[in-house]
C-alpha cells in the first residue's frame, strides 16, 4: 500500500468508527429478533457476512419466522435491496476509470446506506481505499453485533434494546446535516425528501408500497428533479 492509499485508508478508518458503533447497536437488536425467530448465532453471523443489509436481514428473518417459501424470500430481498444498484452506479462515477475489477467488486460487495453516504460526500474523485478503511470497522462491528444479539441479547432491559434500535437514525443525521449546512441545494433536497417520505407513509394508496420500492421511487424522482433544476457544473466534480 503506497502512501496515498494509506492516507485514504486511514481517513476511511477514522470516519468508519461512528458507523461501526451504529452498526453494532442496530445489529444487536436485529440479533434478538433473529433469536426469537429460531435462528442460531452461526446462521445469523453467516447471514450478516453475506448480506450486510439491516432492512434486508430483518425482512429475511420475518420471512423465515413466517415459514414462507423461497420465492417470497427472493422477491422480498430483490425489492428491498435493489436500491444498492443505484448506489453502486453512483459510486462507479466517483472512482477512477483505471480501478481494477477486483477493487470494484469488493466495493460493490460492501455498499451500504451509511458507507455510500460518507463516500458520496467525499469531494472529487474517490479512492477505493477510503471505502476499505470504513469497511474495516463497519463490517466486523455489524457481524459482531448481530451474533452477540443472538447469544446474549435477551438479558438486556427492553428500554435499552429500543434505544439501541434508533442509533442508526442518529448516524444518518450525522452524515446528512454537515452537507446540508454547506449547501442550500442539499438542504432543500433533504427537506423535500423528508416531506415526500412522510406523504408516502400517510397517503393510503402510497403507504401500501413496499419500503424498498418507495426508496427507489423517491431516490430516482427527487434526484432527477434536482439534477434538472440545479445541475452540478463540471468543475464542481473534478
Amino acid at each position: 500500500m503506497n502512501s496515498e492509499n494509506k492516507k485514504w485508508y486511514l481517513m476511511g478508518l477514522r470516519e468508519g468508527v461512528p458507523i461501526g458503533l451504529g452498526y453494532f447497536a442496530v445489529g444487536f437488536t436485529l440479533g434478538i429478533a433473529a433469536k426469537n425467530a429460531g435462528i442460531t448465532a452461526f446462521q445469523m453471523g453467516l447471514m450478516s457476512f453475506m448480506l450486510h443489509a439491516s432492512a434486508g436481514q430483518f425482512a429475511a428473518i420475518t420471512v423465515i419466522a413466517g415459514q414462507s417459501g423461497y420465492f417470497a424470500m427472493f422477491l422480498t430481498q430483490l425489492v428491498i435491496n435493489i436500491r444498492y444498484l443505484l448506489m453502486s452506479a453512483a459510486l462507479s462515477q466517483k472512482i477512477s476509470p483505471d480501478t481494477s475489477l477486483g477493487k470494484r467488486m469488493l466495493l460493490s460487495y460492501f455498499v451500504t446506506d451509511e458507507i455510500f453516504g460518507v463516500s458520496a460526500s467525499v469531494k472529487g474523485e474517490l479512492n477505493p481505499f477510503y471505502n476499505f478503511g470504513a469497511i474495516s470497522i463497519g463490517s466486523p462491528a455489524w457481524l459482531l453485533g448481530t451474533v452477540l444479539g443472538v447469544l446474549v441479547g435477551n438479558i438486556l432491559p427492553p428500554d435499552l434494546t429500543t434505544a439501541l434500535s434508533v442509533a442508526l437514525y442518529g448516524m444518518f443525521l450525522a452524515v446528512v446535516i454537515p452537507a446540508s449546512r454547506e449547501s442550500r441545494t442539499v438542504a432543500a433536497v433533504v427537506a423535500v425528501s423528508m416531506a415526500a417520505s412522510l406523504i408516502f407513509s400517510l397517503v393510503p394508496i402510497l403507504a401500501g408500497i413496499s419500503g424498498g420500492t418507495k426508496i427507489i421511487i423517491l431516490t430516482v424522482g427527487i434526484a432527477a428533479i434536482a439534477a434538472v433544476i440545479r445541475p452540478v457544473a463540471d468543475e464542481e466534480v473534478q
